[in-house]
């Protein structure tokens, strides 16, 4: 009977941890910003969103040589002490991101779950109980509900698109199945209705509380 491989909740690298965050479509105030709030804090880590310095006042997209160059100082500033980055931004940037990780955690949780807390928060940003996803860029009516950027729109067609990219990328870097050699190997996908995200994380803080 073959034996079943098992790994730390977090790999890291002679005791430093940088992280990258990815989520399906639309998730990242509902889920990934908030596990990476979550973990930089139990690490003691610096911790960035990529929306946060990728939209300007306005809506206004940061170009791509500014946003790797931000990326890029972000995680050299932060090289000793480790850090955690949310956010995907593939063909901005956010591929740099990879070769410095020491872990990828992909968290693809059911549309059905993370979909209706999209809405909510984007109607709470909307009518200004919910700061926006990044300074000077407030919901519209409009940008919501009848612009082809419309996030609402974006994160409905974009789910299966995400997770056949994320699944293509687990096929590579996945702990235990990925096709690099096992060191290499540092993806892992975390599922389910919440329950599984909450084990691993109650899983990390007890790894590093026993360092």
């Amino acid at each position: 009977m073959a034996q079943v491989q098992t790994f730390p909740p977090l790999l890291g690298d002679t005791g430093r941890y940088k992280i990258r965050i990815l989520g399906n479509s639309g998730m990242r105030a509902s889920f990934t910003s908030t596990l990476g709030q979550k973990l930089a804090t139990i690490l003691d880590v610096p911790f960035l969103s990529l929306d946060s310095i990728f939209w300007k006042p306005g809506w206004i997209e940061t170009p791509e040589q500014e946003l790797r160059a931000k990326i890029q100082a972000f995680v050299h500033q932060n090289a000793e002490r480790g850090w955690v980055i949310d956010g995907d931004f593939e063909r901005k940037g956010g591929a740099d991101i990879q070769q410095w990780a020491t872990d990828v955690i992909w968290l693809d949780p059911p549309l059905l779950l993370y979909f209706p807390r999209l809405f909510c928060r984007t109607f709470l940003r909307l009518i200004g109980l919910r700061p926006p996803c990044s300074s000077g860029c407030p919901e519209t009516i409009s940008g919501i509900f009848f612009s082809k950027d419309s996030i609402i729109l974006w994160c409905l067609s974009q789910h299966r698109p995400v997770i056949e990219r994320n699944s293509a990328r687990m096929k590579i870097w996945g702990l235990g199945v990925g096709s690099n050699p096992p060191e290499e190997q540092k993806m892992r996908r975390l599922g389910g209705w919440g329950a599984e995200v909450q084990t691993w994380l109650e899983k990390v803080e007890e790894f590093i509380r026993n360092k």
